[in-house]
């Protein structure tokens, strides 16, 4: 069986740095390197 081939289109990630929104590629190569290692977690409502 072959694999399904789609078409995916990239999506622009944006995360906070010093106070406001800016798309993860146009970080530094250090800030992106730190992006890639954080962890993510939930808080549940109580």
């Amino acid at each position: 069986m072959s694999p399904i081939k789609t078409k995916r289109q990239e999506c622009e990630v944006y995360s906070r740095v010093c106070g406001y929104l800016r798309p993860v590629k146009q970080w530094n190569d250090g800030k992106q390197e730190e992006f890639l290692t954080r962890k993510t977690f939930k808080i549940k409502a109580e």
